[in-house]
């Protein structure tokens, strides 16, 4: 079985950092793209950031130039930085995985997409 934990999440002033981290566990093999999606209250989840093993990046328009998704591939972790965080920034940030192929039960098993619990991030003075 494969699953995300994500880190980093927490209470930070406007105007601030915080670096996200989300690392998949299991006897994975492959995974093609990771990213971030982030759900405010009452609002639908949103795309925040992708990247590809090859490095491809793919960010939500208004979050281009605060935000930057990055991603070890040995370590099967994708990390967001978030810099100049404003208050519209509060959501729940969740990690994704998606097209995954991993080694369970004596086979290797293909998944199209993982998800994180979430990781809550306010942005308050």
């Amino acid at each position: 079985q494969v699953q995300l934990v994500e880190s980093g999440g927490g209470l930070v002033q406007p105007g601030g950092s915080l670096r996200l981290s989300c690392t998949a566990s299991g006897s994975i093999f492959r995974i093609n793209a990771m990213g971030w999606y982030r759900q405010a209250p009452e609002k639908q989840r949103e795309l925040v950031a992708t990247i590809t093993s090859g490095g491809s990046t793919n960010y939500a328009d208004s979050l281009k130039g605060r935000f930057t998704i990055s991603r070890d591939n040995a370590k099967n972790t994708a990390y967001l930085q978030m810099n100049s965080l404003k208050p519209e920034d509060t959501a729940v940030y969740y990690c994704n995985a998606r097209d995954l192929t991993y080694y369970s039960g004596g086979a290797y098993r293909y998944e199209y997409e993982y998800w994180g619990q979430g990781t809550q991030v306010t942005v308050s003075s």
